[in-house]
């Protein structure tokens, strides 16, 4: 923590890199991180959709990015996956009509994907190395006295031809939202600031427009109450996220939710969170300069 008693967070979401071709998004990473860096941010976070077709050798291009920068490392970074990094939506409706698989099969080729995905980014997730470490996670750094507490959690649901056709709405498992609710977990995140992590957006329009209802429902967080519940229950401040790719922060009951926007469509933006020492926080969103 510096010694004006804060700690400053930097977060990005959904960068949707396409492949190790995509040299110019590549590079604005790079900027990106690079400005993180001189800036002197305590910790960056971003909040999934970090690739674009669910291929594991990609991920390997937010790594590498991160290792060039001195950002892979458990106390300077977070990161979660979104529903771009787990499901490829091709392939999943080429099953489908092809030998129209159980939900089982889905569901299956989802959780290999969270546990490769876990496999590159475990020193992010673990600070123990733990050969299991996987999301949700909770993750409490300590400044001084003082400490923040992250909670990551994946909402994505796997694919659906009928409940999730576009692979886009998300939801929290069961076995999650009890792990959270479990007290040593309220014991671990007593006294820190503590901050959710998820890829879906609770809000997405919101309207009576009969278009972005439709809309709303493709990108829908089936559970967001449920899960909005447990962010109180472990009296969290804030909520980070991303998925619709519109930068923007909104309030729901006592919890402020930040969607991180989309880095790929807007490569200078990012949102600042600036916690303090007594517990209040403040936000922006920062353009860098062209």
């Amino acid at each position: 923590m510096s010694i004006d008693n804060k700690v400053t967070i930097a977060h990005l979401s959904d960068l949707h890199i396409t492949g190790k071709n995509d040299l110019r998004q590549i590079a604005r990473l790079d900027r990106m991180l690079a400005e993180f860096v001189r800036r002197g941010y305590d910790h960056i976070v971003m909040t999934g959709d970090l690739i674009d077709t669910a291929v594991p050798a990609d991920w390997a291009i937010i790594r590498e990015a991160l290792e060039r920068h001195g950002l892979f490392d458990w106390n300077r970074t977070t990161l979660i996956p979104g529903n771009h990094d787990l499901i490829v939506l091709e392939e999943e409706m080429r099953f489908y009509h092809a030998l129209n698989p159980a939900e089982k099969s889905r569901q299956r080729r989802v959780r290999d994907r969270l546990k490769q995905f876990s496999e590159i980014f475990r020193p992010l997730i673990s600070d123990e190395g733990n050969a299991d470490a996987s999301l949700p996670f909770i993750k409490v750094l300590r400044f001084g006295e003082f400490s923040i507490a992250f909670v990551a959690v994946s909402t994505v649901l796997p694919w659906s031809g009928s409940d999730n056709p576009l692979g886009a709405r998300g939801s929290v498992s069961r076995e999650t939202l009890r792990a959270l609710m479990d007290p040593r977990v309220s014991t671990a995140l007593d006294g820190s600031f503590v901050m959710g992590l998820c890829h879906h957006a609770y809000r997405v329009y919101g309207t009576d427009a009969l278009v972005d209802q439709a809309f709303d429902w493709t990108m829908e967080f089936k559970n967001k109450d449920e899960f909005l519940k447990v962010m109180k229950t472990l009296r969290a401040s804030l909520v980070l996220h991303g998925h619709f790719h519109r930068f923007q922060v909104y309030r729901v009951d006592d919890v402020t939710f930040i969607n991180g926007g989309s880095f790929r469509f807007s490569p200078e933006r990012y949102g600042e969170v600036v916690i303090n020492g007594d517990g209040t926080w403040d936000h922006r969103f920062v353009n860098l300069d062209r």
